[in-house]
């Protein structure tokens, strides 16, 4: 299913889930939401690629286990190719590795599937909007761990450390085998979670957290 809605101005979102049940609850649950349009669905990671690179949601939620690959995986994937597109992970798990994963992989929001309609329509305005939204139970599963919703992806940290080594966009882009604007999309990324414009202050992040030496060599 596809439904453009080319003419629609509000948030165009993507399902990910292997049970169509699911997904029809869902689309149940944000029928009546008017400024939330569900503009197609996906039941493995393959399709929603494809589906991703053709439709360019807004916000794409993606359920954990998929026939084919993991929710993280297809989160990691997603990013790179549509990195202006938010991901949210909606699951049945709370457990705390899945969550530091989805985190790390460039999700910026984790909901639980038996979270209440106005819950989960709170979280997709929010994330579509650009911030970060985290069950109250998934938020109690990362207590203590060090884990926080506004951790850098493991793709921003790297992008972080060739900055603070004093590469350009153009070379970062090419070591990571990415484009220049997905390299673009991850400085704008490292800027809003950490509040750090210039590359000095992002060499003094990188020493600070162990990533890099004095002589600007990765650990």
């Amino acid at each position: 299913m596809t439904g453009l809605h080319t003419g629609f101005t509000g948030i165009r979102l993507m399902l990910v889930d292997d049970h169509q049940l699911v997904r029809d609850g869902l689309r149940a649950r944000l029928g009546d939401v008017p400024d939330i349009c569900v503009v197609g669905e996906a039941s493995n990671a393959q399709e929603a690629l494809s589906l991703a690179a053709s439709l360019r949601p807004n916000l794409i939620l993606v359920d954990i286990r998929l026939p084919d690959m993991s929710g993280i995986e297809l989160t990691a994937k997603l990013v790179d190719l549509l990195p202006d597109t938010r991901i949210m992970i909606l699951s049945m798990y709370d457990n705390k590795e899945y969550v530091s994963s989805a985190m790390r992989a460039g999700a910026f929001g984790y909901v639980l599937k038996d979270a209440p309609s106005g819950e989960i329509i709170a979280a997709i305005k929010l994330v579509a909007a650009g911030g970060a939204y985290y069950s109250s139970a998934v938020a109690a599963a990362l207590s203590g761990t060090g884990d926080t919703p506004k951790l850098l992806t493991e793709r921003e940290r790297k992008v972080l450390i060739f900055l603070a080594q004093g590469d350009n966009n153009k070379h970062i882009a090419k070591k990571m085998g990415v484009s220049v604007r997905t390299i673009e999309a991850h400085r704008l990324n490292l800027r809003r979670k950490l509040n750090i414009d210039t590359p000095a202050g992002l060499t003094k992040y990188a020493l600070e957290q162990g990533w890099i030496t004095v002589s600007g060599t990765a650990k």
